[in-house]
């Protein structure tokens, strides 16, 4: 029998290797051609998503920071008008308490000085009564010339405007309404406030106030603008 040998010599066929060292040579170079390809296909992209991201990321915080600056601005904005509105508001109330002071010592420099004048309106007030044409007043009488003596008389209103386009004056019997068309009787002896309700008619614009006071022989007639007997005003023609 014959035994299986420890070595097999096989002829050497250098043209076999040399092309099967050349596939693989060339498997390698696609490979490396591949992946070149792959990675500069992708990152590219990704750098520039990177990029973008990191973009985005310092536009937000530009966007809040500018927002943050904008509330902040807001604010200071609001607290200086409020701080405006206070001042205003509170020269506003000094100016009207200097204009009552004045008038007050207007009031009662009349009754205390030297000089002695008979029956006059100082001042008148009117209110509205709300949901209404209905108008409440206080007219202010004064008198120094008998001093210590009553002065007694009645008291009315006219008011002057423009009904349907025109001027027209409305007398104490349509704005008495039927009550007190003579007059609201007062009796003083310095200074009196005649109280008394008018209604004004549908339509009517009133531009002016014209009070009168009769009594005792003596006649006083003093006429305020509307606006300034809604304000309560001291009128500066006081006779």
């Amino acid at each position: 029998m014959f035994s299986k040998p420890d070595f097999v010599v096989r002829a050497r066929n250098p043209s076999r290797e040399l092309r099967v060292r050349l596939f693989i040579a060339a498997a390698w170079l696609v490979s490396l051609v591949a992946v070149g390809a792959i990675v500069a296909r992708y990152l590219p992209r990704e750098a520039s998503r990177v990029a973008d991201t990191a973009a985005l990321d310092a536009e937000r915080k530009r966007n809040a920071a500018l927002e943050a600056r904008i509330a902040m601005l807001t604010r200071s904005e609001q607290v200086a008008k409020a701080a405006l509105g206070d001042l205003q508001k509170s020269l506003r109330d000094r100016d009207e308490e200097i204009d009552g002071l004045r008038a007050d010592l207007a009031f009662y420099g009349r009754l205390l000085g030297g000089k002695r004048e008979g029956l006059a309106v100082h001042a008148l007030r009117v209110t509205q009564v709300p949901g209404s044409r209905a108008w409440n007043f206080i007219a202010t009488l004064t008198q120094n010339f008998k001093r210590g003596d009553e002065t007694s008389g009645r008291l009315s209103v006219a008011i002057e405007g423009v009904a349907a386009g025109k001027l027209a004056t409305v007398e104490w019997k349509d704005l008495a309404q039927g009550g007190n068309v003579s007059g609201i009787a007062y009796a003083f002896k310095y200074f009196e406030q005649v109280r008394g309700t008018m209604m004004l008619p549908d339509g009517f614009m009133p531009n002016r106030v014209v009070v009168h006071a009769e009594g005792d022989g003596a006649h006083a007639e003093q006429s305020f603008a509307w606006a300034d007997a809604v304000k309560g005003q001291e009128s500066e023609n006081v006779p």
